[in-house]
């Protein structure tokens, strides 16, 4: 009979132990609420769908609830910048991010979106009566729109690190597939880690480039102080003498990629499910129109008067509501700690499915999976029945969507000057096929056929 290592027969009764603890929190989950718990290999997932839980969560006012811990790809990738650092440093960050995205500073943003959402309606005027994929289409306005009021840089200048970043976040959305044997990266490297490496070490370089030409328009006195964008906010903190207020040179550039991502891909995602909708249900897209007519006429619209457009504000928040960029918000327990009428152990993975909490029918009634943008004709409030944590697309909490106000205002300027010059229809190529990489986005597109809007025909 073999001889067992007694090392293995102590982490054998550990997680014996272990499992039989969460067995018995099982039982108590099934009891009480409709959250379940699963594994992943030897990681136990606690899941909550109950809004109650979620608020006791994500508010963490015990800070028993921090970001779970990611892969090394994903840490690659976003670095510890404001999505994944913890602590004094994330204060720091966010404090730099809640001064770039205030209500002033989006609203002297709007004219460089306009700028860029011409420039998209310009490149349509080819494609009269012709099919186009709006996804790729609002990847180019958005990182358009967060390359020039965020970095100020156009759309050409930074492609290439949305390229690259998109490349990273696809080489780890394949490597989720793939069989790997343990350890035997640090001998033989594959070559999509050497490819990932590569993109890593490019951005990088990226990154201080744009560094070094805004170090020197701001000696050459072409910039006031490193400027008044969130590239120029974070420089200033790069070189703050206050050493509680300076960042480095690594929370510098994690951040930059952290604003990247997250200005592109949230808001072209938003953008595209919002316009598949309206595509599928153009009676709603005509009282959007109308709505949009009637405040702005063919006029670009202004950023003080775009908060009156309720109509599209229902649309929105219903497709928001269906398709949320984060299906699932992810922390994990810190220590024992009690969640309703539940103790969960130390290190269980907490997931909170956005999707699930959206769709629970006894939330949003019978008809929660239908597009009903009138269930947000009384507001937030009423929609969800005073649970806020029912309604969660930019997350709750101290650590919800910094750049909220940026992608709402950014979602409202775009769909008004498009409906200003277009209709539009689901084209019969479409293939409906939803699939979650960094955000919620169609995996072949959305095709819709544009024409121009012909105000006689409404």
């Amino acid at each position: 009979m073999a001889k067992w290592d007694p090392r293995f027969l102590k982490c054998q009764t550990a997680i014996q132990r272990y499992q039989t603890l969460y067995i018995k929190t099982m039982v108590s989950l099934f009891m009480f609420s409709m959250n379940f718990l699963q594994w992943y290999g030897p990681q136990a997932q606690l899941i909550i769908t109950e809004p109650e839980l979620v608020k006791q969560i994500l508010s963490n006012k015990d800070r028993s609830y921090p970001k779970t811990k990611v892969s090394s790809e994903i840490k690659k990738l976003l670095g510890d910048g404001i999505v994944l650092s913890e602590g004094e440093k994330w204060v720091k960050l966010r404090k730099l991010a809640n001064h770039a995205f205030h209500g002033e500073s989006v609203k002297g943003m709007v004219p460089e979106m306009i700028a860029g959402l011409e420039i998209m309606l310009e490149r349509w005027r080819h494609h009269h009566g012709k099919e186009i994929d709006i996804f790729s289409e609002f990847k180019i306005l958005t990182s358009e729109v967060i390359s020039r009021t965020s970095f100020g840089s156009s759309y050409l200048e930074g492609q290439h690190v949305f390229d690259m970043l998109t490349r990273m976040t696809h080489i780890i959305s394949e490597n989720n597939y793939r069989v790997r044997i343990p350890g035997i990266g640090k001998f033989v490297k594959a070559s999509y880690d050497i490819e990932f490496e590569n993109l890593e070490a490019k951005i990088r370089e990226s990154f201080m480039n744009m560094m070094k030409k805004r170090e020197k328009d701001a000696v050459m006195g072409e910039l006031d102080g490193y400027g008044n964008d969130l590239f120029g906010l974070l420089l200033k903190a790069y070189h703050d003498s206050d050493e509680t207020k300076r960042i480095s040179l690594d929370d510098l550039i994690d951040q930059c990629k952290n604003f990247y991502l997250a200005g592109q891909e949230t808001s072209a995602s938003a953008l595209t499910w919002i316009v598949f909708l309206l595509s599928v249900h153009t009676d709603w897209q005509d009282k959007a129109r109308k709505e949009v007519l009637e405040l702005f006429g063919q006029q670009i619209p202004s950023q003080d008067r775009i908060a009156k457009l309720r109509i599209m504000g229902m649309v929105i928040n219903e497709s928001l509501r269906l398709y949320t960029p984060n299906a699932i918000l992810m922390r994990r327990v810190e220590r024992e700690t009690r969640l309703g009428k539940i103790t969960v152990p130390a290190n269980t993975e907490v997931y909170i499915s956005t999707l699930a909490v959206h769709q629970n029918p006894e939330i949003w009634g019978e008809e929660a999976l239908l597009f009903k943008p009138e269930r947000f004709a009384d507001g937030l409030v009423k929609a969800t029945n005073n649970n806020i944590a029912a309604f969660l697309p930019f997350g709750l909490g101290p650590r919800n969507c910094a750049g909220m106000n940026f992608a709402i205002t950014e979602t409202k300027l775009a769909l008004s000057m498009i409906l200003q010059h277009y209709s539009f229809t689901l084209s019969p190529t479409y293939a409906h096929c939803p699939t979650e990489v960094l955000t919620m986005c169609p995996q072949h597109g959305v095709q819709v056929i544009l024409q121009p809007y012909e105000p006689d025909l409404l």
